[in-house]
């Protein structure tokens, strides 16, 4: 479900219009921690990015859209949280670099 009337944008209208990572977890309401933002900002918004499009958010209303957006960058921050962008290799170059 979409809103209609001007002025009042769905959860996904606002994530498109966002720069920083520190945008992202403040509107989604996620806390976080700089220092591990300060290394994995990329790493952690490309694989929640995954984890959407995994999941996908076809029929999703504003509220379930949210939801589902917050539980992933949560999972995604979670992710870096225990590792590291070099264990995690969520870009190719990094990916390229493990292959012998």
């Amino acid at each position: 479900m979409r809103f209609e009337r001007k002025g009042l944008m769905t959860t996904l209208d606002q994530l498109k219009h966002l720069s920083a990572a520190e945008e992202f977890f403040q509107l989604l309401e996620v806390p976080y921690n700089p220092a591990v933002l300060n290394v994995a900002r990329l790493h952690i918004l490309r694989r929640m990015g995954e984890y959407l499009r995994r999941d996908g958010l076809v029929d999703a209303d504003d509220a379930a859209a949210r939801a589902l957006c917050r539980a992933h960058l949560e999972r995604a921050y979670a992710d870096f949280v225990q590792s590291s962008p070099l264990n995690e290799r969520v870009f190719k170059v990094l990916k390229d670099a493990a292959r012998p």
